[in-house]
């Protein structure tokens, strides 16, 4: 029998690093890649794919249309274009990966429009506590995602990934946001600090019910957290899920984050065995986050699928 789980795929500026690409402390993070090697993205696309990803998510996390004009001098129209070639690399991947046949147990590859929280455009780690929101109203955090979240819709995205939320404001904002975009479905997944709360300090329950205000959403969890703490998340969260909703989970590799060092690469956890438990949870949609390589896609698909038969 086939894996029924969702794969998703990994870490892509983790590729991005390997193959040469200094990224780290850049305030365009992989996205800038998008404008000075294109193939490249393409490239990590299609090494996770080939490893069994149904789910590749473009690489505009950190892209937004004030960073493209401040950081690369393009004017907005050139910024939009360069947002919405995110979706067409990630497309341009995917229909190569069929063209090549698609086996037995392969679903046809869906793209996820990667829509980071506003504190990865800040690059002070306030992607991971969400203070900025505190200063910030709902209208404006929604005014700061319109743009790029146009864009992706306009460029055909299948879904749009709103990852790595830290704040319940933000997530907010999203799920009204959403409704400008009637056609357009999601999942929203939370950055989370402990066992039961995400990085601002609510309840991870709570930001589950914020989700289940949006018939768009359909699947909500965890992202770029570390492994050890999924399993309780869901846990303490379970009762709140909306029914036909489905867990997302792709945390990171467990390492500790420094924003002025990057990773510190002593505690990583073996997050495809762990993997089993979140399956058992009812989590569907199951991937990786940073530090993350197509060799743990792998895996991870390997092992979801011994498990299913």
């Amino acid at each position: 029998m086939a894996c029924t789980t969702l794969i998703l795929d990994g870490g892509l500026s983790t590729e991005l690093e390997k193959m040469g690409f200094h990224i780290q402390g850049d305030p365009l993070w992989s996205s800038r890649i998008l404008h000075t090697n294109p193939n490249a993205i393409k490239d990590v696309h299609y090494s996770f794919l080939q490893c069994g990803s149904d789910i590749i998510t473009t690489a505009t996390y950190q892209a937004s249309i004030e960073g493209f004009t401040k950081h690369l001098g393009l004017k907005p129209e050139e910024a939009e274009d360069l947002m919405m070639s995110g979706v067409r690399l990630a497309k341009e991947s995917t229909a190569e990966f069929i063209s090549s046949g698609l086996k037995a147990d392969r679903k046809v590859p869906v793209v996820a429009g990667s829509v980071g929280p506003f504190g990865a455009f800040l690059l002070d780690g306030s992607e991971y506590t969400g203070v900025y929101a505190n200063s910030m109203s709902v209208e404006e955090l929604k005014n700061w995602h319109r743009p790029q979240i146009r864009c992706l819709v306009a460029a055909g995205v299948d879904i749009l990934a709103l990852e790595t939320i830290p704040s319940l404001k933000e997530a907010e904002a999203l799920v009204e946001l959403l409704k400008e975009f009637p056609e357009a479905k999601a999942w929203l997944s939370f950055s989370c600090k402990d066992t039961l709360s995400i990085s601002d300090g609510n309840k991870f329950a709570t930001a589950i019910q914020v989700a289940n205000k949006s018939a768009q959403v359909v699947a909500v969890g965890v992202n770029c957290t570390a492994p050890a703490l999924v399993k309780p998340l869901l846990e303490s969260a379970k009762s709140h899920k909306a029914e036909g909703t489905s867990w997302v989970v792709y945390p990171n590799s467990g390492e500790d984050w420094n924003p002025i060092t990057g990773w510190i690469t002593e505690k990583r956890i073996p997050f495809t065995e762990l993997s089993v438990e979140w399956k058992e949870q009812g989590a569907s949609w199951i991937g990786g986050c940073c530090r993350i390589s197509p060799a743990d896609i792998a895996q991870l698909k390997s092992l979801l699928t011994e498990t299913q038969n």
